[in-house]
């Protein structure tokens, strides 16, 4: 399926988006690259998410957006629940992973781990269960003038800012069995209201801050 994604104001200094055809892809592009060539278990997110050789937790990523951090969990052997409360997004999502199953059987084995639902992930999260809970939500307007990736400013078109954010991880932390990762931008500030993470891994631009809760 294809979007079209209107001119649509974004952070004050990137000014307009042009159309552009927006594919929700998981066969081909960065996704397929980062199958092929991503470093497998030693990523940073798998790490995060506490993957290890004889370990494969069960997750639920609470902020699905376009599915690749689910995807990646998945082709390492996980089963993913994915929750996107954007219908659009959601419409993409799962038309995404229709053409991924007809793409090829390894494709296709891999999103047999997945479970795609529709909803708030606060209203979902207590009636389901996993050992990790990843939170990825929009992440706040940069300190710089640099600009994020235009396809993070098209999700941002379609789902806003996550305000929410503190409520979610708080609700995570209720529900994971074992941990609660949250990605947040490199420099961000902290949640606030929210405990200090157990540890974190850091990226160039991202971090990972782990909460464990066994």
């Amino acid at each position: 399926m294809k979007r079209r994604v209107k001119d649509t104001p974004t952070e004050a200094d990137s000014g307009k988006f042009s159309e552009d055809d927006l594919v929700c892809d998981f066969a081909g592009g960065a996704v397929g690259h980062r199958l092929k060539f991503g470093g497998g278990r030693g990523q940073a997110l798998p790490k995060a998410a506490g993957f290890t050789k004889g370990r494969t937790p069960s997750i639920i990523d609470a902020t699905a957006g376009f599915g690749r951090d689910a995807f990646l969990l998945a082709s390492l052997g996980a089963k993913v629940t994915l929750i996107e409360r954007s219908p659009d997004v959601h419409a993409m999502l799962e038309e995404g992973l229709e053409r991924g199953r007809a793409a090829d059987e390894k494709i296709a084995e891999i999103i047999s781990r997945m479970t795609l639902l529709f909803g708030d992930a606060k209203e979902l999260l207590p009636d389901l269960s996993a050992d990790v809970v990843v939170v990825d939500p929009m992440h706040p307007p940069r300190k710089t003038k640099a600009l994020v990736k235009k396809e993070m400013r098209v999700l941002r078109s379609y789902v806003g800012a996550d305000t929410d954010a503190e409520e979610l991880v708080k609700v995570a932390l209720e529900m994971a069995k074992k941990r609660v990762v949250l990605k947040w931008p490199a420099k961000g500030d902290p949640l606030p209201n929210i405990r200090k993470p157990s540890h974190q891994l850091m990226g160039k631009s991202t971090r990972y801050d782990v909460f464990m809760v066994e």
